[in-house]
């Protein structure tokens, strides 16, 4: 037998062992992991991982910067003029101290709260300390500051009107005076920038309001025959008295002499006839005033006068539309700031009386009241006690109602 050959190896085939176990064998990447789509995906997904951290941990810094406290010490208005930009609305808060210096910062908020639209020009109060959320939320919601003005009842138009252009907060001008009666006193919210005619406007709308309601609810025996006779009446209620428990006696009195027939008698349309809506006489009505003819001297015209005599409020209106249920025809001044009511002449006489000795009285005092003043005497007649909201009551002398003047 022919001995096996040796073929001879090189030096390097001779290091390599002649058997290698099949999982020892070193893995050739597949075909599918080297193809360009899968590194590519691999990537994005490590690149999507990467924006995942970065992006939560902005959203975390961002809420933190969004709820810090700000820098602003104390509370500060501050307005914002029409028409600024997110920028200008930036640097602003920055010069007055209510935001960090850095106008990104209140970009970044405005855009994280989805503001950008809604950024308002107006006038706006940031508290102390108010965190960037709480101003942009302010500016975008439009909590604008909110004046008020207060109207008080009684006042002619003219008072009114005057009163609006003292207001130092609205703008504008008053194009003509609002006829006597169509304003509603009361306390109105405005924001800056409003004008006074829009005050005007407002004020002649809720007077509408009130009047078509309050017309509807009239009491149906009421001798009245449209909203505007009722505000005439209560012009004069209103000027008659103070005292909120006697409007609706003071109305009834006057619906008890309009079915009647009797002239109303009441001084304070005289005045209204005297000074023409300005304001107040200023001094006691005397018999040549109450002689001289007007069209609004209810000692002499019969029924009501021709228009209101002052703006009344609610509770007049209310009480002209329902007085109380009495035969009551006369009233005077009790010496206390109220009156005494009387169905009959007589009684209105004794009480016309009672008043007198009051008013001695007063006078007896009124030496030693001047000389214990501090500021000098009165100017004032001191015959007469004052009742509430400037009113003076008269002596119940004028003719045979008695009526309380103003």
């Amino acid at each position: 037998m022919e001995p096996k050959r040796i073929t001879p190896r090189s030096p390097r085939t001779a290091l390599q062992p002649d058997y290698v176990p099949v999982g020892a064998r070193p893995v050739r990447p597949s075909r599918r992991a080297r193809r360009p789509m899968v590194i590519i995906g691999n990537a994005l997904m490590t690149l999507l991982i990467l924006v995942l951290i970065v992006g939560g941990g902005a959203v975390i810094m961002g809420k933190s910067r969004l709820e810090t406290p700000g820098p602003l010490p104390e509370d500060k208005i501050v307005t914002i003029p029409p028409r600024s930009g997110i920028m200008d609305i930036a640097d602003l808060l920055t010069q007055e101290g209510v935001i960090e210096d850095h106008r990104l910062i209140f970009l970044g908020g405005v855009l994280a709260l989805n503001a950008r639209s809604d950024l308002k020009a107006g006038e706006y109060l940031f508290t102390t300390h108010a965190s960037l959320r709480d101003v942009i939320e302010t500016i975008a919601q439009g909590k604008v500051v909110q004046h008020q003005i207060t109207i008080p009842e009684g006042l002619t138009s003219e008072q009114i009107v005057a009163r609006l252009l003292d207001n130092e907060i609205l703008t504008g001008n008053v194009k003509e005076v609002p006829r006597e009666g169509s304003l509603l006193p009361d306390s109105y919210n405005f924001n800056r920038g409003f004008t006074r005619e829009q005050m005007i406007q407002r004020m002649r709308q809720a007077q509408d309001r009130l009047l078509r309601e309050v017309w509807e609810r009239r009491h149906p025996d009421l001798p009245l025959k449209s909203p505007d006779q009722l505000v005439v009446l209560a012009s004069i209620i209103e000027k008659e008295t103070g005292k909120p428990e006697e409007r609706t006696r003071i109305a009834a009195v006057f619906a008890n002499r309009l079915k009647q027939k009797m002239k109303l008698q009441s001084d304070p349309t005289i005045i209204y006839g005297l000074v023409f809506g300005k304001g107040s006489l200023g001094r006691a009505l005397t018999k040549s005033d109450i002689a001289q003819p007007s069209a609004y001297n209810t000692y002499l015209i019969d029924g009501l006068p021709p228009g209101p005599i002052a703006n009344p409020g609610r509770a007049s209106i209310e009480a002209a539309a329902n007085p109380a249920r009495t035969k009551e025809l006369y009233f005077v001044a009790d010496g206390t700031g109220g009156h005494a009511f009387a169905d009959s002449y007589d009684q209105h006489l004794k009480n016309v009386a009672r008043l007198r000795v009051i008013e001695h009285e007063q006078k007896l005092e009124t030496p030693a009241q001047e000389v214990q003043s501090p500021s000098g005497p009165r100017s004032a007649p001191a015959s007469v006690a004052p009742s509430p909201r400037g009113k003076r009551s008269a002596s119940g002398s004028h003719k045979a109602a008695g009526m309380s003047a103003q």
